[in-house]
């Protein structure tokens, strides 16, 4: 994204309107790398957000609500000694470099000063750091002591500006004319090449905005204006741009950048810990219904066990002591049958030792049975979960699922205090020639909706894989072939059957019943019809 001293600049002429004569009335840091302060301006509250993460940071405005964590982190605490209740003097560019400066005037009943804050919107060396007359009082990102660090910041430093990079100053008209004297070849190249505080993006924009004479003022013409045309695009925001979505000010364009992204971010981090827990699970689950079947094999021929002590015990006085084995006779399929002895054993202790091998690995046989069955239940309702948290579409969809995973105990349950649920959305509802069809959103919702249905109304599920649960309300009605295939594709659309033809199965709610203690929304069903659809 451009937060190049180009786009700052502007965005701090914004910040210096908004904010100039606010008191900051609130500071929480709810992130590591990021503060928020609550600005009183008079009108109303606004919270303006400091980001100096290396990959999101910036300065902008959220129209969400914040969540402080339940102890403060102690760059916070700093803020809140120093500058809870100050005055915003000004805010503006500090020189042409990737910083916005702060000044804010201090007041309580023992002190009275001007302090500023300083925020570097520079990519992985992004700070904040807090001075007084020119003395770092306290920094978000500190430094050693060691005297080998080019640029000390610690408590008690003076503070200094980053070492400038080897680039004009676009400001010094005479440093730029002469950095940009001579230029051949890739226009935009050479102008982020040479011209300090340019994002590529932005030198790319002056270059294809160039239509000859003097480039240095044509360079400078356009950083120094101040007209905006504030866009987002599908990855960045621009404060001049003619593409995308067009906003009013470069704040609400960033505002509405960065509430899409952190909402976008949020949304992938949760779903990603959900599909996490459940992959691991399905991992266990599997590695131990391998191990079960492999056990299950070693127990396969306990029969053959039994028969060997049968015909060992059949033949006890035929057998010769210490004979390391014997062939005998199969009357159960007419074959002659080796037997392996141990020597130290007599006949008949050998035949009691088959006889005790047969009964351990029938037993063994008999409690792997269900096991198997159990996991080979946990492993299909895993799946129904992870094609749950695939199909989920918001940041709405997951605190049910969230829910039903810690009920499984894929998930510990949070340690600290609940906070208020969210209210739990809906199904997904939609509308087709007079019919109402709805899909649930996840195993609960899947049950709630087979529940409140009407015993006629049409149920649809993909055969073979695994789907969300779809509900024609029928209202005694036939349904016609477009609805039915129209709530078909919705079914299949919500699967985990990929892109092709996908078979689906639909009978009326009377015929899905489910099975006691049975996982969360698993069914059964009969009289069904299938129909294939195309996603």
């Amino acid at each position: 994204m451009p937060q190049d001293a180009f786009t700052l600049r502007l965005s701090a002429k914004e910040l210096n309107a908004a904010l100039r004569g606010g008191k900051i009335s609130k500071i929480v840091q709810p992130g590591r790398e990021e503060t928020v302060l609550y600005i009183y301006t008079q009108k109303t509250t606004l919270k303006l957000i400091l980001n100096v993460n290396a990959s999101d940071c910036g300065i902008y405005f959220t129209e969400h609500e914040v969540e402080a964590p339940l102890v403060a982190p102690n760059f916070c605490m700093l803020l809140r000694k120093h500058l809870q209740n100050a005055e915003i003097l000004s805010v503006s560019l500090v020189g042409f470099e990737r910083i916005v400066k702060f000044e804010l005037a201090c007041r309580s009943d023992f002190n009275d000063c001007k302090r500023e804050l300083y925020a570097e919107i520079m990519g992985k060396y992004s700070n904040l750091i807090l001075t007084e007359n020119g003395v770092i009082l306290g920094a978000l990102k500190t430094t050693s002591a060691d005297l080998t660090v080019k640029r000390m910041i610690l408590t008690g430093a003076k503070y200094t500006l980053p070492a400038a990079q080897e680039k004009a100053d676009p400001s010094d008209k005479t440093a730029l004319a002469q950095a940009l004297r001579a230029v051949t070849g890739d226009l935009g190249g050479a102008i982020f090449a040479r011209v300090a505080g340019l994002a590529p993006h932005t030198a790319e924009q002056i270059a294809k905005s160039y239509t000859g004479g003097d480039l240095a003022e044509h360079v400078y013409g356009y950083i120094f204006r101040d007209d905006l045309s504030p866009r987002v695009g599908e990855r960045d925001f621009y404060a001049r741009e003619s593409t995308g979505i067009a906003f009013d000010t470069l704040s609400h364009a960033q505002t509405y950048f960065y509430d899409s992204r952190r909402k976008k971010k949020g949304f992938e981090n949760k779903r990603k810990r959900l599909l996490s827990a459940c992959a691991s699970a399905l991992k266990k689950h599997e590695k131990r219904l391998a191990q079960t079947i492999e056990k299950r094999e070693q127990c396969k021929d306990c029969e053959l066990l039994r028969i060997k002590g049968e015909l060992l015990t059949a033949h006890l006085y035929e057998i010769g002591r210490n004979a390391e084995g014997v062939e005998l006779y199969n009357y159960y399929d007419g074959s002659n049958l080796k037997i392996t002895l141990d020597r130290a054993l007599s006949p008949a202790q050998n035949a009691q030792a088959y006889f005790k091998r047969y009964r351990k690995q029938k037993r063994t046989a008999e409690f792997l049975a269900p096991q198997e069955e159990e996991t080979r239940r946990e492993i299909e309702y895993l799946h129904t979960l992870l094609a749950a948290i695939g199909a989920a579409e918001e940041e709405a969809d997951l605190p049910p699922l969230e829910e039903e995973l810690t009920a499984a105990k894929l998930l510990e349950p949070p340690k600290e205090k609940k906070r208020k649920q969210p209210q739990e959305i809906g199904w997904r509802g939609y509308e087709k020639d007079g019919f109402t069809i709805y899909a649930g959103r996840n195993n609960l919702q899947n049950e709630k909706l087979v529940r409140a249905s009407a015993p006629d109304d049409l149920w649809l599920h993909t055969q073979k894989y695994h789907s969300c649960h779809v509900v024609i309300r029928t209202e005694g009605r036939n349904v016609p072939d477009g609805v039915l295939l129209f709530a078909a594709q919705i079914c299949a659309r919500y699967s985990d059957g990929g892109a092709g033809k996908i078979p689906v199965d639909y009978c009326k709610i009377k015929y899905v019943k489910k099975p006691p203690k049975s996982k969360p929304g698993f069914m059964i069903y009969t009289d069904y019809k299938t129909l294939l659809t195309e996603v």
